[in-house]
C-alpha cells in the first residue's frame, strides 16, 4: 500500500522518535514535579509573563536533548527565562531532575514539539530567542525536505522575535549548516554570522561531543533580528 500523500500546508516532522531508557528517579521527577514547571496545554497564545512570573526576556529551545546545556545555561542567566521543548520522555525528565536538584526557577518545560509550540501559540515579537542546537541532519538527499531549518521556519522564528532578538543554531553536519546559512542569511530580517569557534557561553552537548569524537565540524550560525 503506498504512502498517504502529505497534506498542503502540512509541516513534515523534523525529528525521529527514539526510544529511552526512564529511570525510577526521573519517573518520579516528572510525577511529582512536572505539573510545577510544565507549559499548561490548550489553545490560544501563551502568557509568558504570567508563565514565569517577571518580565524577564523569553528564549525557546528547540529540541533540549538531555537538557545538560539548557541547565547550565539557565544557571549561568537567571535572568533570562527559556521554554525548553523536546519530543523524547527521558530527555524531559533529565532536564526536570535538574531543575529540581539545583532549584533553577527560569526554565518552563514543554513535552512535544517546539515548532508547533512556537507556530500555535508564541505572539509575534514575544520572544528575545530561538535556540537549534544539532537538529536531526537528515543527510540522505531525500530527506532534506525534513530538516527544520527551512525558509518557512526561518520566516516563523522571524515573525516570533522582537527586533534585536537572535536566532542560535548549532550543528556538526556541515552540509546542514550551509544550508542554515543560505537560508537564514536570505530573510532580509535577519544579520547573519557562522562561526567554527564554540561561543563560550555555550556548553557543549551530548550530541556535540558525540560528532567531535566522530571528527565533525561544529559550526554555530547567529542570526539577529533586524528592526525592520
Amino acid at each position: 500500500m503506498s504512502a498517504s500523500p502529505v497534506p498542503a500546508g502540512t509541516a513534515l516532522q523534523s525529528y525521529k522518535l527514539r526510544r529511552g531508557r526512564m529511570g525510577v528517579e526521573r519517573t518520579e521527577a516528572l510525577a511529582t514535579h512536572l505539573p510545577r514547571y510544565a507549559v499548561p496545554a490548550g489553545p490560544g497564545r501563551l502568557d509568558l509573563h504570567h508563565l514565569f512570573g517577571d518580565d524577564h526576556p523569553v528564549v525557546l529551545e528547540i529540541g533540549s536533548g538531555m537538557g545538560d546545556a539548557t541547565l547550565a545555561m539557565a544557571q549561568a542567566d537567571p535572568g533570562t527565562n527559556v521554554v525548553a521543548a523536546e519530543v523524547h520522555t527521558p530527555g524531559v525528565g533529565a532536564l526536570l531532575q535538574g531543575l529540581v536538584e539545583h532549584g533553577v526557577e527560569n526554565v518552563r518545560l514543554l513535552e512535544g514539539d517546539g515548532r508547533e509550540l512556537l507556530d500555535a501559540r508564541i505572539a509575534a515579537g514575544a520572544l528575545a530567542g530561538v535556540r537549534v542546537y544539532f537538529p536531526d541532519p537528515w543527510p540522505k538527499a531525500r530527506h532534506h525536505k525534513r530538516r527544520l531549518v527551512q525558509p518557512d521556519f526561518v520566516a516563523l522564528v522571524a515573525d516570533r522575535l522582537a527586533p534585536g532578538g537572535t536566532l542560535h543554531c548549532a550543528t556538526d553536519w556541515e552540509p546542514y549548516a550551509e544550508q542554515m546559512v543560505e537560508v537564514i542569511g536570505a530573510d532580509p530580517r535577519f544579520e547573519v554570522s557562522a562561526d567554527r569557534s564554540r561561543p563560550a557561553w555555550r556548553p557543549q552537548t551530548r550530541f556535540e561531543r558525540r560528532g567531535l569524537a566522530l571528527g565533525h565540524v561544529v559550526t554555530d550560525v547567529l542570526a539577529t533580528r533586524t528592526a525592520g
